[in-house]
């Protein structure tokens, strides 16, 4: 007989980040946690996602407040550079906490 939900899973499921449930964004930001910064082509061929997806996503981080941005030229040609912000980081630790007791409540191992 399985126990009932607790409210410690409650809770969790509502600390989960709405921004960060897309693969793509959720995934860009754990590749920049481990990292100081990473272009939008490294990001983009580890997450294989298109050009314009991957602008989407990282736009709705930057508007967050949840990554900067840092655009070059190197070679003569425009590379942007992504970092994750401090606000971020902390978004991304919660999320993954809070991911981590809902997945350990749920009684699957």
């Amino acid at each position: 007989m399985k126990k009932p939900p607790s409210e410690n899973t409650s809770d969790s499921l509502a600390q989960l980040d709405k921004l960060l449930e897309h693969r793509s964004r959720l995934g860009a930001c754990v590749l920049l946690a481990d990292t100081d910064a990473m272009t939008f082509t490294s990001l983009k061929q580890l997450l294989k996602e298109t050009d314009g997806n991957m602008g989407a996503h990282l736009r709705k981080l930057e508007d967050m407040g949840y990554v900067d941005i840092d655009k070059r030229f190197e070679n003569r040609k425009p590379v942007t550079w992504y970092s994750l912000t401090e606000k971020g980081r902390e978004s991304l630790t919660t999320h993954l906490k809070a991911l981590q007791t809902v997945i350990r409540n749920a009684g699957i191992d």
